[in-house]
């Protein structure tokens, strides 16, 4: 970031807490997001904020701090873990808010500790985020699409997977038999789901933060009504992680309990639904991560496709979906470059 933005943010930070004098600003790294984070610190204490920085350079960024700020409203109230907005200018795009703590689940899935408990609480802040956020959400907060749609399925997933990662990363020639087809079907299958939920669209380990017993969720700004199984298909579908197949079928024997215990009506269509948006959820991974490495220039990415691709082959093979076939085929056949 430039310097003179730098200043501003310092200056917001200096006026916001004036009694804080000779704060410390230490830029935290950079992930798949063109945001930009520090960790504040107060010298003479052991205090500490969390400052993002977004410039409104373009519609699309207004939109999405204002969805940001007001999603986060919207959602606190109702016993959501996020962190506390404490002050925020959006006509600079600068937020200043509670600090979570820098170990997400990621890291402590890494460290070798028994992930299963945490997970399990997680499970429980993920079904009251779905179920309660969906309570008098209003969907003109939303920075991208109002709903999680076949337009996203198709445009943001399918297509992503087919541009980004068979074309711009694996130079695959296009079109592929049978292909646009099987994304077709795919899309009409998923979206049976009931899409009136509120959906956090990027439920994975690295925006689960976990302070001691305390679990927060971040990156909330592409929340947007969707189905019930995408966000648990983000979890389990997640890339930076490596959970054995014994502990994923635990974690979802985990959160169906959840939603029978709620509403035994909707297990049946959890079920029927959650593996064709499992298979949507990855070929966005795929998607995004091929973009990340290829035209944004973050290669650290490429570190986690062959795990994405290892386990889209596996989602279509267990869906085991005739009608599939032509992206199956596809996938089965992808041979990665050598540095991977």
């Amino acid at each position: 970031m430039d310097q003179p933005f730098q200043a501003k943010l310092e200056s917001f930070f200096n006026k916001a807490y004036p009694g804080i004098e000779g704060a410390c600003f230490d830029q935290l790294p950079g992930d798949g997001s063109h945001r930009i984070f520090w960790r504040v610190r107060d010298p003479e204490s052991e205090r500490s904020f969390i400052a993002m920085a977004n410039p409104p350079k373009t519609a699309a960024r207004k939109r999405e701090n204002s969805a940001y700020l007001m999603i986060a409203r919207h959602l606190q109230p109702k016993g959501t873990p996020l962190p506390v907005i404490h002050q925020h200018d959006l006509a600079e795009g600068l937020f200043i808010m509670e600090d979570l703590g820098s170990t997400n689940l990621q890291d402590v899935i890494q460290s070798g500790e028994d992930p299963m408990p945490l997970y399990g609480r997680v499970l429980e802040h993920l079904f009251r985020l779905q179920t309660q956020g969906r309570k008098g959400f209003d969907t003109a907060w939303c920075a991208q699409t109002k709903r999680y749609d076949r337009t996203v399925m198709q445009k943001y997933e399918a297509h992503y997977f087919r541009d980004a990662f068979l074309k711009g990363f694996l130079g695959y020639e296009l079109p592929l038999p049978g292909l646009e087809k099987a994304f077709h079907h795919l899309t009409e299958k998923a979206a049976r789901a009931d899409g009136q939920f509120f959906m956090h669209r990027d439920f994975q380990s690295r925006n689960i933060m976990v302070r001691g017993e305390k679990i927060g969720i971040i990156d909330w700004q592409g929340g947007r009504l969707g189905p019930l199984a995408y966000d648990l298909s983000s979890l389990l579908v997640d890339p930076y992680v490596r959970l054995s197949e014994l502990q994923k079928q635990e974690i979802y024997n985990a959160y169906l309990a959840l939603i029978a215990n709620h509403n035994p009506a909707w297990t049946a269509p959890f079920k029927r639904d959650y593996p064709y948006l499992a298979i949507q959820r990855n070929l966005q991974i795929l998607g995004a991560f091929s973009h990340l490495s290829k035209v944004m220039k973050k290669t650290y990415f490429e570190a986690y496709i062959p795990h994405a691709l290892k386990s889209l082959v596996s989602l279509l093979e267990d869906v085991a979906d005739h009608d599939l076939e032509p992206l199956t085929r596809v996938v089965s056949t992808i041979t990665l470059p050598n540095n991977l």
